[in-house]
């Protein structure tokens, strides 16, 4: 057993440590990466660094002058040494630390063997200083010896004692006593290594620091339990490190962050209740009356670790994570009426002439138009007027370019109007932050406004519950589109949304879309309909006429469709035996009567209407191929459904469940230039 930096050599500098020579060199902002070097073989280094034979796999080069690691100063009282400055390392440094010189191709139970053998490799027996944190104090402490194989280091307190401590009452006695409890060996994930500027302890501190972000990070109590036949780098290390460097750079929405540590720590109870269970069913009768109880309690334990592990792992997983959806609640509430009753009118205008106050009154404030004699109320920011709304205010826009830095959070029904063309009224979102546009109103109207998004990890707007009308607008995405979450409905029509990197438009199960005479272009997708991970709720309902869904790069339309594992097992028996049927025609698309044969008779029946032509045309075989498929996926889940009560003992009489979860109408709509095609599908099995 080596490590894979002895079975393959490489050539110089290994990457961590030469992108941290680059920086000493070339100084830059923190944090970023250096542009000459090249991940893979064959890498591009600048002249002034010259590649030799040395194969050795230590972070330090004996002949190197000086430290090529930053310090830093620690925070509190006592002034302790500087300390080397480890915890920025970029996403490919450790990436390549674990895979190249860690843990290679390890399993999961070898990872402590692996960590000790490269420890040895790199890490000082002796003679170095470090700060040993704990929750409750800080200490100073001087490394004697390592024990390797036990990660852990064999330390005394530094000569002068330094100590910071949360109580008064830390003396020098209460440390000495823990180190001798301790048996003066400390795990070296609790060491910060003291700065040393001759650069003989960086591969030392490098290695605490891979050490110390390894069971911080990535490191599961349960993973040791896992299957042993695959590499714990690919299975487990890879995807997490991904996910922990994604949310750090924003890049994932923070209700799906809350809601993966949430499991994360429920998880970990759990787990430790399990290890108790079994260690006293494992030293006790399992005859006893009292033992088959906790035999029970272990396996109801045990089936829901593994459920949470499961989501756990689909939300590592970068694809799974982005075509499943999550429960998100906005916290939004809702003001209400005024105490007055009043309704106001709030005009928006950076600046206000005499002829723009004119038009609007000719056009808008008149009593014709408003119905009503209503107060009227001047702001130079939408986001003001928004925050100064009460249900049933209406929003009016002047022409303008205006830059906000906070979300759009519409919780009452309020109507939100440009008064021009969309492209006159420009309002622009910069700074991070999930969402653009956050409705949870009843009756939400959108209307004439054009929308420009930046940085918004998870939409351009965001429809939670209630109902938003999106009518007339302009939507220039630049991370994602409009997102419609369960119970909510959107009715969008005759607006024109671009440039998302994920889809268009999101449609979460349970929801209500109708797309009316829309243009859904140039995103990643055009429009995904998503399930939930590992739960099952409603079909949405679905209305796209229309609409000219074109220039995606993937399909126009994507359905993440619920399989269940017979369906598998069939499918392979088929294709074993050569039954498969291509459902596909000479030009690569699907013919109306194949789906309508493959139907069964209780799904040709209900609201959704097939429209019968004589000839249909290509675009029209797209329609129906969406409308089939999305039948079939209400027909899985209603057996999904029936199928888990059934294992319970339960029946269900209602066989007209699938009737009542039809959709409503699937014509007009135009695909073209999508690089994946019209429509496709992504099969997951939610029990898997």
């Amino acid at each position: 057993m080596g490590l894979r930096s002895q079975s393959r050599p490489r050539r110089g500098l290994p990457q961590p440590l030469l992108c941290c020579f680059l920086r000493s060199v070339f100084p830059e902002r923190e944090g970023a990466a250096v542009p000459w070097v090249e991940l893979g073989s064959g890498s591009a280094l600048p002249d002034l660094v010259q590649q030799d034979d040395d194969s050795s796999s230590d972070y330090a080069s004996g002949d190197k002058p000086g430290t090529a690691l930053g310090r830093t100063m620690p925070n509190g009282n006592v002034l302790f040494p500087d300390i080397f400055h480890t915890n920025h390392l970029l996403f490919y440094e450790r990436f390549k630390a674990y895979q190249d010189y860690i843990l290679a191709d390890c399993k999961a139970s070898e990872v402590k063997e692996f960590t000790a053998e490269y420890l040895m490799k790199v890490l000082e027996p002796s003679g170095w200083q470090a700060v040993w944190r704990t929750n409750v104090f800080e200490v100073l402490v001087e490394v004697v010896d390592v024990e390797y194989s036990a990660l852990k280091a064999v330390v005394q307190l530094s000569e002068p004692f330094l100590c910071e401590s949360r109580h008064s009452n830390f003396t020098l006695e209460c440390v000495q006593e823990l180190l001798e409890l301790k048996e003066r060996k400390i795990h070296l994930q609790e060491l910060w290594v003291v700065y040393d500027k001759s650069g003989e302890f960086d591969s030392t501190a490098l290695a605490v620091e891979h050490v110390r972000f390894f069971y911080e990070c990535i490191w599961r109590t349960w993973d040791e339990e896992e299957e042993d036949d695959f590499d714990y780098f690919v299975r487990c290390v890879e995807p997490r490190l991904k996910l922990h460097y994604d949310i750090l750079e924003n890049r994932v929405p923070s209700g799906l962050v809350a809601n993966y540590q949430n499991y994360l720590s429920q998880c970990e109870e759990l787990y430790s209740k399990f290890l108790d269970v079994r260690s006293r069913l494992s030293s006790s009768d399992l005859d006893s009356e009292v033992e088959n109880v906790s035999l029970v309690e272990g396996l109801k334990l045990y089936e829901n670790i593994e459920h949470l592990k499961q989501k756990l792992k689909l939300i590592e997983n970068p694809l799974l994570r982005y075509v499943c959806g999550y429960q998100k609640h906005s916290g939004l509430q809702a003001k209400g009426l005024r105490p007055t009753g009043d309704k106001i009118i709030h005009i928006v205008s950076s600046t206000m002439v005499a002829s723009m106050l004119q038009s609007l009154i000719r056009d808008k404030l008149c009593p014709e138009s408003c119905g009503e004699e209503q107060e009227i109320q001047f702001h130079k920011d939408p986001l003001a007027a928004i925050n100064a709304c009460y249900e049933g205010d209406r929003v009016i826009i002047c022409p303008g370019h205006y830059v906000v830095d906070d979300v759009f959070c519409i919780a009452d029904s309020v109507e939100l109007e440009g008064y021009g063309l969309p492209d006159d009224i420009v309002i622009e979102k910069r700074g991070k932050g999930d969402n653009f546009v956050d409705c949870t109103g009843n009756n939400v109207r959108i209307s004439s406004l054009k929308l420009v998004q930046h940085d918004a990890v998870e939409g351009i707007l965001s429809v939670h519950q209630g109902k938003t009308t999106l009518e007339n607008c302009v939507l220039q995405c630049e991370t994602a589109g409009v997102i419609v979450r369960t119970s909510a409905e959107l009715l969008m029509k005759n607006s024109d949304l671009y440039g998302a990197k994920s889809a268009g438009v999101t449609i979460y199960p349970g929801s209500t879309c109708i797309l009316l005479g829309n243009g859904i272009h140039h995103c990643k997708e055009g429009i995904l309909i998503k399930n939930f991970l590992g739960e099952h709720h409603d079909i949405p309902k679905i209305t796209m006429v229309n609409n000219m869904i074109h220039n995606n790069e993937g399909c126009g339309v994507v359905l993440v469709r619920p399989t269940m594992p017979s369906d598998v097992k069939d499918a392979s028996a088929e294709r074993a035996k050569g039954n498969t049927q291509p459902i596909q025609s000479g030009n690569g698309t699907a013919s109306v009567e194949d789906f309508r044969q493959e139907l069964p008779p209780e799904l040709l029946t209900g609201e959704l209407e097939l429209y019968e032509q004589t000839e249909t045309s290509e675009q029209t075989e797209s329609n129906y191929k969406i409308a089939h498929e999305l039948m079939v996926s209400s027909a899985k889940k209603s057996q999904m459904e029936k199928r888990r009560p059934s294992e319970l003992g339960i029946t269900q009489a209602d066989d007209n469940l699938i009737s009542q979860e039809m959709f409503v109408s699937i014509v007009g709509n135009q695909f073209k230039w999508n690089g994946k095609g019209s429509f496709g599908t992504f099969p997951f099995c939610p029990d898997s």
